[in-house]
């Protein structure tokens, strides 16, 4: 592997564990969201002067809202100005719903795909399948002319009981069929994926922490239960936060009554304790919370409970460290401040934010734990402060001021990277290349009825990796060296068959396909069946 390759490899690693870390954590207002309105201060004079008088002609919106941003930033890095335009789309992810035609998508080669028809949705009910290409909105050309995502929502997102005329170009049948949609509420899921992983574990991964999300947990764990699950995988890696009290509602599940979940405490928030208070349906089984670099927030919420009253083994990486709790205050434009108003502690008293006053360290955070070796297990925990903390039950020394510390460690798997492998994932052809084997192989892999038997009989062969090197190649990546052939045919193989099964089975097939080799799961597996003191599987002490 060339120096050239290894000098980057940490900074692609780290812009993709950056996405998505801005959810998290608030405080769901019980009513109406708080408003403030300001008065002419000294800002306003100020900004009214530059438009007035500077020498150039100065877009005064782009100005205040790029000055509000640093302000807060220099507060702290999750504060944060939301401008009315993007603030319905910023509220989506967390409301649980949006008004569309209910189709999750991906732009290649300038084309929409349909990866998916959404359950429910008025596309669905039409019989737009996966694979479809939508090729006009309305009088719009969207193929071949530089269509973006942003294009994409404004011309299928619309209000509930609009109507929409799209044409799609079916592959399978070589054949544009029009259709006028009426658009319908959209429900945005939480809960990716759940499943059998043995005959009395139960699997469930949970994105981000909604206002439905709780209501989903529950009717996943209810599916496993009729399929007899006694032991629990709770999956939150890569899950950045959302709703404090949606977190407060899942670990309220797992802990007998009444226990200490978390408290938040700031300089004008007097401390306010969240304990469990009703019966949870999985109070004594054995439980596992798997974690990682990108857990943040509510997911340290749920894991550090977990871990502080000792109720099962937490899992994986050190989680982001963010114990900052932000409230949201509406501004008289209909823009929003969320505004960082108190700190989130857990039940033993240590508040997992890391260090934040040197802001760029902070933003660059991530990058440094992979170049120093941590996510590989070679890194200290030096980043922890020196307060001890102990666990509730078993007394065991647990960390504050940087996240998360698991119980057991499990490295990032680098095996199979290679300078080849980061030029083709950096150009999305994996992606690309599942779709076409799909159009062409259709027919035969929507033969097979069950997930199942798609997960253990279905494999893609040498040939197929063959054949993905010549695409490769045709999409100017440089032929692979014999070495990062063999580094990368396992991993190009699993992320086919898994993007495969996502455009047939949705998150629940990609989930099942990448778990056959994931390690983070193994060990959970391997611990559940030592039956650790950490696994006792009660939390009634």
């Amino acid at each position: 592997m060339s120096n050239k390759f290894n000098k980057w490899q940490p900074f692609i690693y780290a812009l993709v564990l950056s996405a998505g870390l801005a959810l998290g954590i608030f405080l769901k207002p019980a009513g109406s969201v708080q408003t403030f309105i300001g008065g002419k201060d000294k800002f306003s004079e100020l900004l009214s002067i530059i438009v007035q008088s500077y020498v150039d002609t100065v877009d005064k919106e782009v100005l205040e809202e790029e000055t509000l941003n640093d302000m807060l930033h220099k507060l702290d890095p999750h504060s944060v100005y939301i401008p009315a335009s993007e603030l319905k789309v910023a509220n989506e992810q967390l409301e649980g719903n949006f008004e569309g035609i209910g189709v999750e998508f991906n732009i290649i080669d300038d084309t929409i795909m349909v990866v998916s028809a959404l359950n429910g949705g008025p596309a669905q009910e039409l019989g737009i399948q996966s694979g479809d290409r939508i090729i006009k909105v309305d009088s719009n050309i969207v193929a071949g002319n530089g269509i973006t995502s942003e294009k994409v929502f404004k011309l299928l997102r619309g209000k509930g009981g609009s109507k929409v005329d799209i044409i799609i170009y079916r592959p399978s049948s070589k054949s544009r069929i029009p259709y006028t949609i009426t658009r319908g509420t959209i429900p945005i899921y939480s809960v990716d994926a759940w499943r059998m992983l043995n005959k009395e574990t139960g699997y469930i991964k949970i994105s981000r922490f909604a206002e439905n999300t709780h209501e989903e947990f529950m009717s996943a764990f209810n599916e496993l239960k009729a399929q007899h699950l006694q032991h629990l995988v709770l999956d939150l890696r890569g899950n950045p936060g959302g709703y404090l009290k949606t977190a407060i509602d899942l670990v309220d599940e797992f802990l007998d009554d009444p226990k200490l979940i978390v408290y938040t405490q700031g300089r004008s928030k007097p401390r306010s304790d969240y304990s469990s208070s009703k019966k949870g349906v999985f109070e004594t089984g054995k439980l596992i919370v798997l974690i990682d670099e990108g857990s943040a927030s509510a997911s340290e919420i749920v894991s550090g409970a977990v871990q502080d009253w000792d109720r099962g083994m937490v899992i994986g990486r050190r989680s982001f460290g963010k114990g900052l709790v932000q409230e949201p205050f509406e501004l008289g434009d209909g823009s929003a401040l969320r505004l960082t108003v108190s700190r989130y502690y857990t039940p033993s008293g240590r508040c997992i934010q890391k260090d934040y006053t040197d802001k760029e360290k902070y933003d660059h955070d991530l990058y440094e734990r992979y170049a120093n070796g941590e996510l590989e297990g070679q890194g200290g925990q030096t980043i922890f402060d020196s307060t001890p903390y102990y666990t509730k039950r078993l007394t065991r020394r647990v960390y504050g001021g940087g996240g998360i510390y698991p119980d057991q460690f499990v490295p990032i798997d680098t095996s199979y990277n290679s300078k080849f492998l980061m030029q083709v994932i950096s150009k999305g052809l994996i992606g690309k290349f599942a779709y076409e084997y799909l159009d062409a192989h259709r027919k035969e892999i929507t033969g097979i009825k069950q997930l199942n038997s798609f997960v253990q009989g279905y494999h893609f062969t040498d040939k197929v990796f063959e054949d993905f090197i010549v695409f490769a190649i045709k999409n100017e990546v440089q032929m692979p060296s014999k070495e990062d052939r063999l580094r990368s045919e396992k991993f190009v193989k699993l992320q086919l068959k898994a993007l495969v099964a996502r455009q047939i089975w949705r998150d629940q097939g990609f989930y099942a396909v990448v778990q056959t080799e994931d390690k983070v799961i193994a060990a959970a597996l391997s611990a559940l069946s030592k039956n650790q003191a950490l696994l006792a599987g009660s939390s009634n002490n």
